[in-house]
């Protein structure tokens, strides 16, 4: 573990920071190691300047998240005076009598671009492997290092806050333009090169060696806390912040406080006031929770920690999509972006051309914005080949079927066109309920069966559930998850149930939803209060856009295949359903409406003969009570699926929960949720709303045994 420490004859030092493990972070080795460095350079006799660059592919990983987890009320002073000593070390960098250049060769991140802005000089190789950027707000903490504040310093309040605020990371050429950095270079190999002449260049020159946030008469740009623009922002920014926040994430408020106080006090009391805003959101809930699952518990799964270890890399070449409609074709899209051949097929070639339209109408987008040339939208487009033809599917590796949620059909199709599949070839199954055991029995090679869940939107959902049938071989657990991975998405992976984990647990959520509207609970509060909560929509809304019509047809599913989740009584929904559908025609948004009417202006109200159905008079159900109910049948679903086996991981389970069916940010993941809220306060809360609501709120049985053998959900 070292600072490698090197003077050539020109008296330039190069610093290559090479510390144990596979980045450089600030860990608890970082500040000595640092310290150690400034020692050695304030004491040269002859210093040109001094170039700062990275052994590792990674720049600067940024801080060490493990000492930010384990943050106390205790230890809180502990971690804001090493916040503040690390700055203390910068500073004397900031302050070197003598240039100092950045060479950052890979990427820079949080705490890795902090440091690169306590250098005079930045120099980036110009490369898509390097991001530079905060992302500390995606974790629930803020640019403690002087990001904050620097960037504030560097672009303005305005320009500032889509760094700090938004958590953009962005290439360096977009850098470059923000003047986060000072140049780039177009090979890695004359980084260096190109650093130690900038030095030498500047070697006599006092500006260069002195930072903006140092020079006499600076100002920053757009101006301070008096021009308008900027106090008109000021006025607004933290109101706008809470309406997207909902009040539920402190992070980018508090990013946004310390962001206006850096225009109204001197640079050294703003970057303690940082600091300080630091240490008060390693405290929050929001933030453990956040860290452990978006960093720590996302590494484990992209890791494949849920990947047969023994299987070699499964690499798709050829998929087949059988279905071009709206699952069918985004996965065509999906695959194709990445290079992989894809047939698609439907009933018709005239259905399958549509479906590879959609892919043309994106990439079109993607063109007139600058963000694709045409000779690359050309070559997509000629990977994916429309279809109906069965013997055009013949040498697919890969073929993922993806029509309507029904087993006859869905069987028909195995039947039909597995054979057609290159040896070894892997079948997977988009479906979102429908056991994959049951689906495989239609298969010659049921080890070779798989379930593959796409979201919709597939452009823009990141997750993929791969669900494992009763037979499922590893080979094809590791062709699905390869899969996934190289189409750019996240893979949880879970074992077989009916709606498997995330469409289970959804569902509890649409379903409380409807228990409450016809307990006489007002349709509009049921639905504001499920986003106040953080879900993305209300719950009826949910219902109304994916139509009340294909609820009902898979009720219907289930009950003629018999299939029913223990404990799970849906009975008042589907009886609520029926009503809405058979009596009032009421199918949802696209059916003519549903639980709202929808005008063509896109307005949207409570449709007038809901109150006659279920409004009550004098309901008095507290916010609270609804929030947590809305919330508590999902955890609770959750902590079933994993007590049962469904879910194979706890990551698995907040990771899905999060990406997959929009469970609240701040919560860290459904199973997260319940360590921050503590196991015997939950035991105890849904005992509260168990003896008001229903047995549905029982505490599932997993939650009283971590707590009597002293472990959480990890």
């Amino acid at each position: 573990m070292s600072f490698h420490y090197e003077k050539d004859s020109n008296h330039v030092v190069t610093v290559t920071m090479d510390m144990d493990g596979p980045v450089n972070s600030m860990s608890d080795a970082f500040l000595p190691l640092f310290e150690a460095t400034l020692d050695r350079l304030e004491a040269e006799t002859e210093l040109a300047g001094v170039v700062l660059t990275s052994g590792k592919s990674t720049f600067f990983a940024g801080g060490d998240l493990n000492m930010l987890c384990e943050v106390t009320e205790e230890t809180v002073e502990d971690f804001f005076n090493g916040m503040c000593a690390t700055k203390a070390a910068m500073r004397r960098l900031e302050k070197l009598d003598a240039p100092v250049c950045a060479a950052i060769n890979g990427a820079a991140l949080g705490g890795g671009l902090e440091l690169a802005l306590s250098c005079h000089h930045r120099i980036a190789w110009n490369h898509r492997s390097v991001q530079l950027g905060f992302p500390e707000v995606t974790l629930g903490l803020l640019p403690g290092g002087g990001g904050n504040v620097k960037a504030v310093y560097l672009m303005g309040l305005m320009a500032a806050n889509e760094y700090i605020v938004e958590g953009k990371r962005v290439a360096p050429e977009k850098a470059l333009g923000s003047g986060l950095i000072d140049a780039v270079v177009d090979t890695k190999d004359e980084l260096l090169t190109v650093a130690k002449q900038w030095v030498l260049d500047n070697k006599d020159d006092e500006a260069a060696r002195t930072q903006p946030w140092d020079t006499k008469g600076y100002k920053i740009p757009g101006g301070n806390i008096r021009n308008p623009q900027v106090a008109q922002m000021v006025t607004m920014g933290a109101p706008m912040i809470r309406k997207n926040t909902r009040g539920l994430l402190p992070a980018p408020e508090k990013i946004f406080d310390v962001a206006v106080q850096a225009l109204t006090v001197d640079f050294e009391t703003a970057m303690r006031i940082e600091s300080r805003g630091l240490a008060e959101l390693a405290l929050t809930p929001q933030a453990k929770n956040m860290i452990n699952t978006f960093f720590f518990q996302m590494n484990k799964i992209n890791g494949g920690a849920s990947r047969p270890k023994d299987v070699p890399p499964q690499k798709t070449e050829k998929v087949g999509v059988l279905g071009a409609g709206m699952m069918g074709q985004g996965i065509a899209y999906s695959s194709a972006m990445v290079g992989i051949q894809v047939v698609l097929k439907d009933i018709s070639l005239e259905a399958a051309e549509k479906g590879k339209a959609y892919t043309e109408a994106l990439l079109q987008k993607r063109v007139d914005k600058g963000r694709m040339t045409t000779e690359k939208m050309t070559e997509v487009l000629s990977l994916i080949h429309p279809t109906a033809s069965d013997e055009d599917l013949d040498g697919c590796d890969l073929i993922i079927e993806a029509v309507f949620e029904n087993m006859k059909l869905k069987h028909q199709m195995t039947r039909d066109l597995e054979p057609r599949l290159a040896e070894g070839g892997i079948w997977g199954s988009n479906t979102s309920t429908l056991p994959i055991t049951q689906l495989a029995e239609a298969s010659q090679n049921p080890q070779n069966f798989v379930g593959i869940h796409f979201f919709s939107p597939v452009d823009k959902m990141p997750l993929v559930e791969i669900i494992v049938g009763e037979k499922t071989g590893d080979v094809a657990l590791a062709k699905a998850f390869d899969y996934t991975k190289q189409i750019k998405k996240t893979p949880i992976v879970v074992n077989d149930s009916l709606g498997f984990f995330t469409s289970r647990t959804f569902g509890t959520y649409l379903d409380e939803g409807v228990r409450m509207l016809v307990e006489g609970v007002k349709p509009v509060r049921i639905d504001n209060l499920g986003k106040a909560v953080g879900m993305p929509v209300g719950p009826l809304t949910v219902y109304d856009e994916v139509s009340l019509e294909l609820s009902r047809k898979a009720q219907e599913t289930w009950k003629e295949m018999g299939l029913v989740i223990d404990g799970d009584d849906r009975s008042i929904t589907a009886g609520v359903v029926d009503t809405m559908i058979g009596e009032h025609a009421r199918g949802g948004r696209y059916h003519g409406g549903g639980f709202y009417e929808y005008g063509a202006d896109g307005s949207k109200e409570v449709w007038s003969g809901l109150e006659a159905l279920y409004g009550k008079e004098g309901v008095e159900i507290s916010d609270q009570d609804v929030k947590e109910r809305l919330l508590f049948r999902q955890v609770i679903e959750a902590l079933k699926c994993l007590e049962t086996g469904v879910l194979r991981s706890v990551a698995d389970g907040n990771i899905g929960s999060i990406m997959g069916i929009g469970a609240p940010a701040w919560t860290g993941g459904l199973l997260q949720f319940v360590n921050t809220f503590g196991l015997q306060n939950f035991i105890d809360r849904c005992a509260q709303l168990s003896a008001a609501y229903g047995e549905r709120f029982d505490a599932p049985a997993i939650v009283a045994e971590k707590l009597a053998a002293g472990e959480t959900f990890a």
